[in-house]
């Protein structure tokens, strides 16, 4: 402990740039947690020694009150400045597919995301700041800042919650369980506290006295029920093996191809063929299956105007088996808007080649689908990702496919997948209760980086969330089944060309965090705050 309690004095005692420095530096590290390397432990040291440096901050001689919080401010956005640099920088790879017309922007992508993502970060710290003491309670002020920024970040103009620190602590499906009960930002909560209480207890000096032991137990025990919690729904999980048949399909095509003209017919020969082997690689047809599932964007084309595509789909599927796809749609425009409307979509097709139902993408990606300000930008020559003219238009509403069947089906768009209790945001049928959700995505814009996996983790905590199984299918890959426990029945990995077949799994009833959202999370951030503020009142160390 003296050993800590000196690592600690040196954190408190930086000053001026090396705080920041040490503060970003503490922010790359942290970056380590995420997928796909999942080395959650260096947070353990990160999330302590940034709360050393905050004690640095809390002791500075500063007068005022916008002072006080300037101090904290500062090294809260550099450490959430490194935690983003390193953790998102594979976005940039999506500006390189046509580098002749978008490298120009990947600085801003790389550099300017992760400066206004660390912006909620320096937030955290603020909040923080404002509940700090110099005892073991300032890990639940920290517990608090993060959990209310990591919220914010979710949720605050379009939100982006990507790579949330709760999901640092939940790499397998044992550790995840708690997601069902709290939901992501209830386990950040509980993540950030695990992680900070120890060795904040530990450079204290126990001193004979009971306080300082009370953290490091609380935290043994926030860990033991973690794992014993997600230990016992496992072991008590009961699967019903009588679903339909699914497969899902990884053509693996390449973005750069993908975008290719004259690539079309290759692309869907590409789709036949390979929906029509096995696992194994054999040419056995459908026979049997009752969904087989594309990606997201699956036609370089309008579908409803290439018939002799559909038709070709039609002589795949055998009697019985139903097509969910991908596709863009497109709805004619009134007066002034002679483009009409493009939705990004996913289409029902059965087996004669009839569209049954289609759900529009909701939740459209900024500057990837379309850009803030669309016209007036487009008249000086930008454009997004997509190229599309005049951006893609949003759904109205999201609504719940095949509800006439005994599964229906939750769709999900790409990063729809990412936004924790806002699955049912929406509904057209507030009642329905999906039986599985269905993520189609196509994440070769960001290739063999650390993009795929951090998404694939992401859908399959909605699913334990919202007590249902997730089947994913992706481009180029991750594409899975999961069950409502986020265990992974079948699986094709990244970059692979192939299919999987799986019995859907059975849905769960509707969780805790089904039925009361955000309220536990609530609860538990006023929580930390009581007990903060309470500890700094006290005195308890």
């Amino acid at each position: 402990m003296e050993k800590i309690a000196k690592l600690a004095a040196w954190f408190v005692l930086l000053q001026g740039w090396q705080r920041l420095l040490t503060a970003f530096a503490l922010g790359l590290a942290s970056a380590l947690a995420m997928p796909p390397v999942y080395f959650f432990p260096v947070l353990f040291f990160t999330f302590a020694s940034f709360a050393w440096i905050m004690d640095g901050a809390y002791s500075d001689a500063r007068t005022g009150f916008f002072g006080l919080l300037r101090s904290a401010f500062a090294p809260g956005w550099w450490f959430g400045f490194g935690y983003f640099l390193a953790g998102l920088w594979w976005i940039g790879n999506a500006f390189l597919i046509e580098a002749e017309d978008f490298a120009w922007a990947l600085p801003f992508a790389v550099v300017l995301l992760p400066a206004l993502l660390a912006v909620f970060w320096g937030i955290a710290a603020v909040i923080a700041r404002l509940l700090w003491s110099d005892h073991w309670g300032r890990a639940f002020a920290l517990a608090a800042g993060f959990g209310a920024a990591e919220y914010l970040r979710g949720t605050l103009f379009t939100g982006f919650p990507w790579n949330a620190i709760g999901y640092a602590i939940m790499p397998h499906p044992v550790l995840m369980q708690g997601a069902s009960v709290l939901g992501l930002y209830g386990m950040t909560v509980i993540a950030v506290l695990v992680l900070a209480l120890p060795m904040i207890a530990l450079s204290a000096g126990s001193g004979g006295k009971a306080w300082p032991r009370l953290p490091l137990m609380l935290a043994v025990v926030l860990a033991a029920a973690q794992s014993g919690y997600g230990a016992y729904r496992l072991a008590t999980a009961a699967e019903a093996a009588d679903g339909p048949a699914i497969r899902i399909m990884q053509p693996a095509i390449e973005q750069r191809d993908k975008l290719a003209p004259g690539n079309e017919l290759s692309i869907i020969e590409t789709y036949l063929d390979v929906s029509v082997s096995s696992p194994e690689g054999d040419k056995d047809g459908l026979e049997g299956i009752d969904y087989l599932i594309w990606p997201e964007s699956a036609f370089p084309f309008l579908l409803t105007e290439q018939p002799e595509v559909i038709a070709a789909i039609a002589n795949m599927l055998p009697e019985g088996t139903t097509l969910v796809t991908g596709a863009l749609r497109w709805e004619p425009g009134g007066a002034g808007n002679p483009q009409g409307h493009v939705y990004n979509s996913i289409y029902v097709i059965d087996s004669n080649g009839e569209i049954l139902e289609a759900a529009d993408k909701t939740h459209l990606v900024p500057f990837g689908e379309y850009l803030p300000f669309q016209t007036l930008l487009e008249t000086y020559g930008f454009e997004q990702l997509t190229r599309q003219a005049g951006g893609f238009a949003a759904g109205a509403q999201r609504n719940v496919l095949l509800g006439s069947g005994d599964h229906p089906m939750l769709p999900l768009i790409c990063y729809e997948a990412i936004f924790s209790g806002a699955l049912r945001n929406g509904l057209s049928d507030a009642a329905a209760k999906p039986a599985w959700i269905v993520n189609l995505t196509n994440d070769a814009w960001f290739g063999r980086t650390p993009g795929p996996y951090q998404h694939f983790q992401q859908a399959l905590l909605r699913g334990v969330e919202e007590g249902i199984p997730v089947v994913r299918v992706a481009n180029t890959g991750i594409s899975a089944v999961s069950n409502a426990h986020g265990q992974i029945l079948e699986s094709i990995p990244l970059g692979a060309q192939g299919t999987a077949d799986a019995v859907l799994p059975q849905a769960l009833g509707d969780t805790l965090f089904t039925r009361f959202g955000h309220g536990p999370f609530g609860a538990l951030l006023i929580a930390c705050c009581i007990i903060a503020l309470t500890s700094r009142r006290l005195g308890i160390g």
